[in-house]
């Protein structure tokens, strides 16, 4: 009996070793293989991390944070996240859901009275079915751009001048900053709380995401470890400031709003948030599962969206959920690979023409 333990416990420390080697060779030929990519384009500016089942295998910053005094990027680097944000977003929504302070099916109308789209829900919202107009069209043409607007501004806008509707809710997919602005607005109602305030107090804390917040431009002016978007200038021959050009400036005066965009983080911070979202720190597993499951249309077709996150499946790694931003210089991705547990942060500031290729190399080397 005693020889036929030890037996066992040897074949398991056996196993746990190739493993482990295994695992080791993997993350090399990884590293190489990176190594080669990023050689090959030298201009690239930001942070990329991969982790497999939350340790990080891949971790690398390259460029320069500020490209005026060559200040270099670090993995402790803060980005502007874009669109990466909804994810967030959703995430109010879906905790208010679990506390019983909000129903997905409710119409929006019951939290944002005056606005005239009937028949609309929270659902829609979040999974871009509601067929609403752009908000920062109507912003863009009424608004005094010399004023900073914030989601009270653009919501008394949408009021006033009622753009046409896109389509009927549920009706097809279209991806809405509009829907997304005012689910922040709608998790103010239910919560009580200003919504920067719920992301900080509730998520960005608890989690541990020390380096993250809802930021003003003021306010990242002051980090010595912001990273600021910059576009290359064919004329100049050189990367200049993505704000400075005037055709970007909404950025500016549309700096107060909430709900698409305006999270910045690092990519630490989020690999702290993908490990929050196999527990049941921030809402039930059960609760989550509503997010990565794509929305159904009145047709009955199935969109690739759930709450926040694109969804998609790997022939190799089962379900994959994504999400990208792009704002002016910053192009984001996370992709969280949740069968298999692994995951993808790619943080980007000089919006570079080759991230596409960047991105499809780093998930077939990830999927490999």
């Amino acid at each position: 009996m005693k020889a036929k333990s030890v037996t066992i416990l040897f074949i398991l420390a056996l196993l746990l070793t190739f493993s482990a080697r295994a695992q080791t060779n993997s993350s090399t030929s990884l590293n190489n293989e990176l190594t080669s990519l990023f050689a090959g384009i030298p201009d690239f500016s930001g942070a990329v991390l991969i982790a497999d089942k939350g340790k990080p295998i891949y971790q690398k910053a390259f460029g320069y944070k500020n490209f005026e005094t060559r200040e270099p990027i670090t993995t402790s680097s803060i980005f502007e996240l874009a669109s990466v944000s909804k994810q967030f977003t959703a995430m109010t929504i879906m905790m208010l859901k679990q506390q019983g302070k909000l129903a997905y099916d409710d119409l929006i109308e019951k939290y944002i009275p005056g606005l005239p789209y009937p028949g609309i829900t929270i659902r829609h919202l979040l999974n871009h079915t509601s067929g609403l107009p752009d908000y920062q069209d109507v912003m863009d043409k009424h608004w005094d751009k010399s004023k900073v607007a914030n989601n009270a501004d653009n919501i008394t806008y949408l009021i006033q001048y009622h753009p046409a509707k896109l389509a009927e809710p549920g009706e097809k997919y279209q991806y809405s900053n509009t829907g997304y602005m005012l689910l922040a607005s709608i998790t103010e109602k239910a919560s009580g709380q200003d919504f920067i305030e719920f992301c900080r107090t509730r998520i960005f804390k608890p989690v541990g995401m020390t380096h993250t917040d809802i930021r003003t431009r003021a306010d990242k002016i002051k980090l010595p470890d912001m990273a600021w978007g910059y576009m290359y200038v064919p004329d100049k021959k050189r990367y200049v400031r993505a704000d400075s050009f005037p055709e970007f400036n909404y950025a500016i005066w549309l700096g107060n709003r909430k709900g698409p965009g305006r999270i910045s983080s690092t990519v630490g911070d989020l690999l702290k948030w993908d490990r929050a979202l196999y527990t049941n720190q921030l809402v039930s597993q059960q609760t989550l599962k509503d997010a990565f499951v794509p929305a159904k249309l009145n047709d009955g077709s199935l969109t690739q969206y759930g709450f926040g996150w694109e969804v998609k499946q790997s022939d190799k790694l089962g379900k994959v959920v994504w999400h990208d931003g792009d704002n002016p210089g910053y192009k984001t991705q996370i992709m969280r690979y949740i069968d298999a547990d692994k995951t993808i942060i790619v943080l980007c500031n000089n919006a570079h023409e080759k991230l596409p290729v960047i991105l499809k190399t780093i998930e077939a080397l990830v999927e490999k």
